[in-house]
């Protein structure tokens, strides 16, 4: 039995373990990351990575591995209703409703203007290898995978645990002390041995999802992140498809498909296998099932979020329906934002308070997301229904005349449409929801409040408000220095340190980050926009910044590792250095504030 010793422990090598492994490692933590599998998901299962993932991934130099096997928002930025995917009836085929979603179509302008990236959709199977190779190269040797955790002891004196560790394939087992541990084994392990107690609903519904291979392209139109089929004829034969590549478009190999499976064996491949031909009107369909995964789907949130010297994250502190993607992204996010905490505490430029503030940020959003999750399900399993005319009040001999009804080309299918269309829009709660994904504020934790409201967000999500008010993210501008465009979010790096945003006129404030930084020991970049004419290092080129500072231009913006303001001077101070000292001696935990 050998015995290692860690700063960090991840135990998980899913979506959230690997990229908390990615963080730690750019800010230079040493960790061991385990994992029970042998290899990463073979299962697509989470497939959209929404905005602010996008912009972290961008962050730590892993965008552009990702976009270049991803589909873009052009490829995938449309959801749609149909009757079915295909058929010789006048039912058949029919499109219901689409919208844009998700970034694409109409939506582009916005999301370009709110970020320096745009979504993108890779399901877990080809995102996590992508993750691992990143997390392996940056820190080599330490990413094992089948490795499962047998056992976790938190250590008498509350200053680390020790964990046993077994290699599955030939048994061998490492004890492993570490100070602290992030659980991203989505709460199979850790979260039970701690006595972590999940609050919510944890058994919502049953699914089925059936991952195959075959070639749809004859039928298949592009550009849908999902498309929902409402069977005009039974209703035990609607489900929803969903491309999952590698080819992106008419031409995928690899789809999921959320199965009715009333009245068939599971089991059963053979019979499985006709029930997919049956919806999507292919009886000689040619297709390869490789899974059928049933599982359940939970509205569950942890009681709290660390446990001495472990903090929980992904879907070991959160699990929601799928509705708005934001399971794996929130994980993500989690990672984010604890990794430079741990970095700051462990090189000893932080209190342990600092830590603290991982809970109290994260878990309202965890919260607020999972409620989030639960309406937009609710809300597309009862009104969109209802939209076409029908639901539970609709015997099953009428349902047929219902379709005939909506498609009529007459004054009463007119109105139906009309009507359905105004419903449909209201869908944008969960595909245009761009607030939900960006919008998300810290109000305490590792922050320093000014007094000012937050902006009002809107009702349905989808009308995102970027401000520099404190535990808000930087907002988004594109700047330039020597002939280089670069956005405000490039001006944080991906290592540790914080950053100080000031206008032209900032030369206190420069010199206050000197002496800040020289106090606590802390990195603190200076950094100032300005117009072209004002000599500042980056030039506001379109005035984008000067609209979204919410400062005069002798006010400053400190902003965290994690892109999130962490206070701001709105005009000048008459000790600027002081006044930096103490909001960094505030956000590090070094007094109470």
């Amino acid at each position: 039995m050998s015995t290692v010793e860690v700063p960090v422990l991840i135990v998980g090598g899913g979506g959230s373990g690997l990229a908390a492994s990615v963080f730690l490692s750019g800010h230079g933590v040493d960790h061991l990351l385990v994992e029970r599998r042998d290899d990463t998901s073979r299962l697509p299962k989470a497939h959209y990575l929404n905005q602010r993932t996008m912009e972290i991934f961008r962050q730590y130099g892993l965008a552009d591995d990702v976009a270049e096997r991803a589909a873009s928002p052009e490829q995938f930025g449309t959801v749609r209703w149909q009757t079915t995917l295909t058929g010789d009836g006048p039912l058949d085929g029919r499109v219901i409703h689409e919208m844009d979603g998700f970034g694409g179509g109409a939506l582009r302008e916005t999301y370009e203007t709110a970020g320096p990236v745009l979504p993108a959709k890779l399901p877990q199977l080809r995102l996590e290898p992508v993750l691992r190779r990143h997390a392996e190269e940056r820190n080599p040797g330490r990413v094992r995978f089948g490795h499962e955790l047998v056992s976790l002891t938190e250590d008498e004196n509350g200053e680390g645990v020790t964990a046993q560790i077994r290699a599955t394939g030939d048994g061998e087992t490492t004890t492993v002390h570490a100070r602290y541990l992030i659980a991203a084994d989505a709460g199979r392990t850790v979260g039970p041995a701690l006595g972590v107690r999940m609050e919510g609903l944890p058994a919502l519904f049953d699914a089925t999802t059936a991952y195959f291979s075959a070639d749809l392209s004859p039928w298949w139109t592009e550009g849908s992140v999902i498309t929902w089929f409402l069977n005009p004829y039974r209703a035990d034969l609607s489900s929803a498809l969903i491309e999952m590549g590698p080819t992106w478009g008419k031409h995928s190999e690899e789809w999921g498909m959320h199965l009715p499976l009333a009245g068939i064996d599971r089991e059963d491949p053979e019979a499985v296998t006709g029930r997919i031909r049956e919806v999507l009107g292919l009886p000689e369909l040619e297709l390869t099932l490789h899974e059928v995964t049933s599982w359940t789907v939970e509205a569950v949130l942890a009681e709290r979020y660390r446990h001495g010297r472990a903090f929980l994250v992904g879907d070991a502190a959160h699990r929601q329906p799928p509705a708005v993607g934001l399971g794996l992204n929130s994980g993500i996010q989690d990672a984010h934002n604890l990794a430079w905490k741990l970095a700051e505490v462990l090189a000893g430029r932080a209190g342990d308070g600092l830590l603290d503030t991982y809970e109290a940020e994260r878990r309202p959003v965890g919260q607020h997301n999972l409620g989030w999750a639960m309406s937009a399900a609710a809300h597309h399993q009862v009104v969109i229904d209802a939209a076409v005319g029908l639901g539970p009040h609709v015997p099953p001999e009428r349902r047929t005349p219902v379709f005939f009804s909506y498609f009529s080309p007459t004054p009463v299918g007119a109105a139906q449409r009309a009507r359905a269309a105004e419903i449909f829009a209201t869908h944008r709660g969960e595909c245009q929801a761009l607030d939900v994904e960006t919008g998300f504020a810290y109000e305490r934790g590792a922050v320093v409040p000014d007094g000012s409201r937050p902006p009002v967000r809107s009702p349905l999500g989808d009308d995102y408000r970027p401000t520099t008010r404190p535990g808000h993210l930087l907002p988004h501008a594109w700047v330039e220095r020597d002939g280089r465009r670069v956005s405000t979010h490039d001006l944080v790096g991906s290592g540790p340190g914080f950053t100080l945003i000031t206008g032209a006129d900032g030369a206190a404030w420069a010199e206050a980050a000197a002496v800040a930084a020289a106090k606590l020991s802390v990195a603190v970049t200076a950094v100032r926009i300005g117009a072209a004419d004002e000599g500042a290092e980056y030039t506001d080129a379109d005035g984008a910044w000067q609209r979204l500072r919410g400062t005069g231009g002798a006010g400053a913006v400190l902003v965290r590792p994690d892109q999130h303001v962490a206070w701001r001077a709105t005009g000048p101070e008459s000790d600027p250095a002081r006044a930096l000292t103490d909001a960094l001696s505030l956000v590090l935990g070094h007094r109470a504030p």
